[in-house]
């Protein structure tokens, strides 16, 4: 039976392989693994597999496992990224628990996370989340309106504006995928070149997920979210 330790070795070669086509070096993408609806042991076992960086969907599912894994690993030093919705009831759990939020989407949310990150906590890491296809279900702030965003969350304190992330469409085929997330990627440029204040650490475009890694990486992602490709099927 393959395990999580399996999974992980075969996705980091996948990034490998996507880096050498596109010219790329290896270390310049990381991986997210989604853990969510899977429990603490599973983490555990990716996490002694060398995995550090992980991302929930679901905020309070997400702050259990967080307080979890740390008693039941102590030391062990793990990433916790904030990549579901957020409502603005949440924000507290989020602020509290994670390390990065990837799903920022309006200035409110922002603001309630800046005020609520407790002092003595390292900045809350954060991406502005683009609906960089137009999905009418999807949400993300609309690419003409995610410059004017990245300036105002720049200005918070306790927040460090990491970067974007964008969830389109599924596409089939390699040329489509390549071609949303290029778009992406343009928009990342946009906002990094723009002279804005406080893109010091504009840094991080979160594209791709199991199924379009290779595309996402080609395209430039920094960070691909891997779930299903690590922890199988939920």
């Amino acid at each position: 039976m393959t395990t999580i330790a399996d999974n992980l070795q075969q996705i980091r070669g996948r990034i490998a392989r996507a880096c050498q086509a596109a010219g790329r070096d290896p270390s310049s993408v990381a991986l997210l693994a989604v853990s969510k609806t899977f429990g603490p042991n599973a983490v555990a076992q990716a996490a002694a597999a060398g995995q550090r960086d992980f991302g929930e969907n679901y905020i309070q599912e997400g702050a259990d496992k967080i307080a979890a894994l740390r008693a039941a690993l102590p030391g062990v030093p793990l990433t916790w990224h904030c990549i579901g919705p957020i409502q603005s009831n949440k924000t507290r759990l989020v602020a509290a628990h994670f390390d990065w939020v990837h799903t920022v989407d309006r200035l409110k949310i922002a603001e309630r996370l800046s005020a609520q990150r407790p002092e003595g906590l390292a900045p809350l890491q954060v991406c502005i989340q683009v609906n960089i296809d137009g999905g009418p279900t999807k949400s993300g702030v609309a690419p003409g309106e995610a410059l004017a965003l990245a300036r105002a969350v720049a200005q918070l304190p306790r927040l460090v504006l990491r970067g974007l992330m964008a969830i389109p469409d599924h596409a089939p085929e390699f040329v489509a995928q390549c071609a949303i997330h290029t778009s992406a990627r343009r928009l990342f440029d946009q906002i990094r070149d723009s002279g804005a204040p406080g893109l010091e650490r504009f840094d991080t475009l979160s594209l791709g997920m199991t199924t379009d890694l290779e595309a996402a990486i080609h395209a430039g992602s920094t960070l691909v979210r891997v779930g299903t490709g690590i922890f199988g099927t939920r």
